[in-house]
């Protein structure tokens, strides 16, 4: 009896792992069944692939058609089978010949004209074809060739419609092969840090947290500029290496964001502070990754802190800790990465005037504010600064900062020292690397360890200021960490001064 089987691939976080698609025409009254764990998606299939192939003037067989997606244990969701059953169909049917199957991959979705629609994940897909030791084409969509085509070492075939699919396969009108071509790295947005004016404080401190990659959160009155210096951390951060910028453009891809505009441009996610936990961390019962993946390599800004849910902001506790996700569901689990730059921005109160005369909180509105934020994620961040007002004087005045290429020219020295150091930005460093690249001078040491005391840091807390004070020596260009650049690492982790943060003007470092 004819059998057909094509390849394919499915999508499991960000591992596309290949399926089987296995095309049975049988004796028995006309149907046609999916089987292999196929979600409604899938299921629904039916009905496309039998318009496409009528519309695209193939014959579909009148008989009992059974379709397996193998493994079977192995969850199959969205369009993407439509194309590879489509092909099976056509194999198994005698319309296509079946000895050509085997040297393609195929995925798409058909529309009822037999037009070959775009997916999700072509990236992660090409990146795993492109991964394994065979010599197989990836035949995809024409609108996903783009983004397939960033990615190396992979033979790409892109079609239009379910006719070209077909003449290829029989070899009378072959589709033309995507040549790997990245496109030129996006400049980023047309912010520049010399357009704040004042807060120089503010502003070294996001030079060193870009530097590292640490974590911030600035604390200040409305309209004293927290959100402003953190949309201009993308200006000012290093370029993304090639490995960095396929990860988080096959994210993008899983999530249907991807531009091909934006490749090498790190990502920056502002959420807003209505957003669920699912929505930041991912899930869904077809998990796709949330803002805190999708930010990646890149920076998550929440502003507002305070106003997300508790459940939100203790969800962020594990990937700032491990840099990844893993989405748990009662069939399955799946892991995403998030080794994203945390900036966040809070006010000091309710209404955010602590401490000014027009402030009308009560102390216990302002405790039960700041006691939204919990311990431990506090202690995983590694800059807590307060923002002052920029006075009316400063503000009349033109800006005359430094800009944007400048500050970014220092931090990109710093990062290529802790690349050449340690393969990693000082912020991810584990504890077995910190005593080795972090070591401190005597008076350095001393110095931290009465500051440690006399603020009852944790362990994780002292860890980050010694890496803070690492990456302040790096911008430097010291080998070693002296003590002021603990005291400086110190300035920056302090405790919540809401006092400061609304109104005294905080020294340069």
């Amino acid at each position: 009896m004819p059998l057909a089987v094509v390849r394919s691939r499915a999508l499991v976080g960000l591992d596309a792992p290949a399926v089987n698609v296995e095309v049975h025409i049988g004796v028995g009254l006309p149907a046609f069944h999916i089987v292999g764990l196929p979600e409604a998606e899938v299921r629904e299939s039916r009905d496309r692939v039998r318009a496409a192939l009528l519309h695209a003037g193939f014959d579909f067989p009148n008989r009992r058609l059974t379709v397996n997606l193998a493994p079977a244990d192995l969850p199959k969701a969205s369009g993407r089978f439509d194309l590879p059953i489509a092909v099976g169909i056509l194999a198994a049917s005698g319309q296509v010949p079946a000895n050509a199957l085997d040297e393609f991959e195929f995925v798409g979705e058909l529309s009822l004209t037999g037009a070959i629609r775009p997916i999700r994940g072509a990236l992660a897909m090409a990146l795993a074809v492109a991964r394994e030791a065979h010599q197989r084409s990836l035949l995809l969509p024409a609108a996903n060739g783009d983004e397939a085509a960033l990615v190396d070492g992979v033979r790409l075939l892109a079609a239009e419609d379910l006719f070209g699919v077909a003449a290829h396969l029989s070899g009378s009108s072959p589709l033309v092969r995507i040549e790997p071509a990245a496109p030129n790295s996006a400049s980023p947005a047309g912010d520049d840090l010399a357009d704040v004016k004042g807060q120089p404080f503010a502003k070294r401190a996001l030079e060193v947290a870009a530097a590292g990659a640490h974590n911030l959160l600035m604390i200040g009155p409305p309209g004293s500029g927290k959100s402003l210096l953190a949309h201009r951390m993308p200006t000012i951060q290093p370029p993304m290496e090639t490995a960095e910028a396929l990860e988080s453009a096959a994210l993008a891809s899983l999530h249907g964001a991807f531009r091909t505009e934006h490749w090498g441009r790190r990502p920056f996610r502002a959420p807003h502070h209505g957003a669920s936990a699912a929505a930041i961390v991912g899930g869904g019962s077809n998990p796709r990754p949330g803002e805190a993946s999708l930010a990646h390599n890149g920076v998550l800004f929440l502003d507002e802190l305070p106003e997300f849910s508790r459940a939100v902001l203790e969800a962020l506790r594990e990937p700032l800790e491990t840099g990844r996700i893993a989405v748990a569901r009662a069939a399955r689990q799946v892991e995403f990465p998030a080794r994203f730059q945390l900036v966040a921005a809070m006010n000091p109160c309710p209404c955010g005037y602590f401490g000014a005369a027009r402030c009308r909180c009560t102390p216990e509105q302002v405790q039960r504010y700041r006691s939204r934020l919990s311990g431990p994620l506090l202690d995983r961040i590694d800059l807590l600064i307060p923002v002052a007002p920029v006075s009316e004087a400063k503000l009349m005045q033109a800006a005359d900062g430094e800009p944007s290429r400048v500050v970014a020219a220092r931090v990109a020295r710093a990062r290529a020292l802790q690349r050449e150091r340690q393969q990693l930005a000082n912020a991810f460093l584990p504890p077995p690397q910190i005593d080795r690249h972090c070591t401190l001078d005597e008076r350095a040491a001393s110095l931290l360890r009465q500051v440690a005391r006399r603020q009852h840091w944790s362990s994780r807390a002292l860890h980050r200021v010694q890496k803070l004070a690492r990456t302040i020596a790096d911008l430097a260009g010291e080998a070693r960490i002296g003590a002021p650049h603990v005291a400086e690492a110190v300035a920056y982790r302090r405790a919540l001064d809401f006092g400061a943060a609304a109104g005294a003007t905080m020294p340069g470092p």
